[in-house]
């Protein structure tokens, strides 16, 4: 294998694929009777939650935590949210925008998905 020809300055053109790459997918999805912008997780965000759940086992507090991480990682809005923020919300609330999240990242199964409009950026 030999390195391409670029002796007519020729610039090597990025293939369709690979300037897809780091491309974040995005839609609105209700909190609070409001509405917020979530992002579909990276393969390795998903892989990294899923790291953590199987550490976790049944430590209600390790549970919350990734749930808060799953917000954080998957809501632009709540990056900077602390620990005592989260505190203050319904945790019904944060758990359906931490399943909207996840099954908008392909985790766990949409049963709206005909209904799901993704949007680019």
């Amino acid at each position: 294998m030999s390195a391409p020809n670029l002796t007519n300055k020729e610039v090597p053109v990025m293939s369709a694929m690979k300037a897809l790459v780091g491309k974040r997918l995005r839609k609105i999805s209700p909190f609070m009777e409001e509405e917020v912008e979530i992002l579909k997780l990276s393969v390795s965000e998903v892989m990294g939650i899923q790291k953590s759940a199987k550490d976790i086992g049944e430590d209600e507090t390790a549970n919350f935590r990734l749930l808060q991480d799953v917000i954080k990682v998957g809501c632009p809005d709540a990056a900077d949210l602390t620990p005592e923020d989260f505190d203050q919300f319904p945790l019904d609330e944060l758990s359906k925008l931490s399943n909207a999240i996840m099954q908008f990242s392909g985790v766990a199964g949409d049963p709206n998905a005909k209904s799901s409009q993704a949007t680019n950026s």
